[in-house]
């Protein structure tokens, strides 16, 4: 029988493991709250059968002021299922909190300032602790911004909805949906014991260098350029928990257990084969790919 892979959660970024797992022989499951006809989804909460069946499980949903649904609603069955040999959990790099700008790898202890990255670490301890009770491979996969087709830079100055802030001391990890995919198979063929991993490329930088690096790439004009300061008030509270934390997120420890290098070592080439892809003929607009490969939830 082929690994059989229950995705928990199946998002933007989850959506991307699926080909590259069935294109290895995989039977893969992915679930959604109330998933769209024709989705090939299935409901988060009839999800128990394929669990029973699962040899590895991915959590890709966010905890909720109540706790990780996920874990809520399966855990009881998970510590009994048979033939279980992984878990992996999409976390979030805000568990490190406010650095100050300072540097944290994968050995850093967490310390998060928000309410919901203390809910990431609780639901990370609560995977680890499963895993370990039942012997298996565990990976907390800490995620830095996410981009890819359909949700990058160059999206945003298209859109017009762009807002320059010019904060140079801020300097932001991200990752491409690309090498979240490829680094979550690398987590599985590697997987030994229970590791932290850190999915964010090698080029942390301000938000200003990526609008201007997406602007020449697609010949866009700029939005007006905003000091913090003059930004603030008109923030969203989730913006403004974005903008008080900063800290660098170094990811060398996870390439080297994971024995690979990001496709995308930076935003400026990962920015260039999202625009490239666009451009290319017969090429399915990334927005259509996103809704073949699976709806977001």
């Amino acid at each position: 029988m082929p690994p059989h892979l229950v995705i928990l959660g199946q998002g933007y970024s989850a959506s991307a493991v699926v080909p590259l797992a069935r294109a290895q022989g995989w039977h893969v499951t992915g679930t959604k709250r109330v998933p769209e006809e024709g989705s090939g989804l299935i409901a988060f909460d009839e999800a128990g059968s394929a669990l029973g069946e699962a040899t590895h499980l991915m959590i890709s949903a966010p905890p909720s002021e109540s706790g990780d649904p996920a874990f809520l609603r399966y855990a009881a069955l998970l510590s009994k299922s048979p033939k279980l040999r992984w878990i992996g959990y999409y976390s979030t790099t805000g568990v490190y909190g406010d650095r100050q700008g300072a540097h944290v790898d994968e050995t850093t202890p967490v310390s998060p300032g928000q309410t919901r990255s203390r809910a990431r670490v609780e639901a990370e301890q609560a995977w680890q602790e499963l895993a370990r009770r039942k012997s298996i491979a565990c990976d907390i996969m800490r995620l830095g911004g996410i981009y890819g087709p359909g949700r990058s830079a160059l999206d945003t100055l298209r859109s017009g909805k762009a807002r320059l802030i010019d904060a140079p001391d801020h300097l932001f990890s991200r990752i491409h949906r690309d090498d979240i995919a490829e680094g979550t198979m690398a987590a599985i063929s590697t997987a030994s014991g229970c590791r932290i991993l850190h999915f964010v490329d090698d080029t942390p930088s301000p938000q200003a260098a990526v609008f201007e690096e997406a602007a020449r790439l697609g010949k866009f004009a700029l939005p007006p350029r905003l000091s913090l300061d003059e930004a603030w008030e008109s923030l969203s509270p989730m913006a403004r928990s974005f903008w008080s934390e900063r800290r660098v997120v170094e990811s060398r420890l996870t390439q080297q257990s994971l024995d690979r290098r990001w496709r995308f070592p930076s935003y400026r080439e990962g920015l260039a084969a999202i625009l490239a892809a666009e451009q290319a003929p017969n090429q399915v607009a990334p927005e259509a790919a996103l809704k073949q490969a699976e709806p977001k939830p």
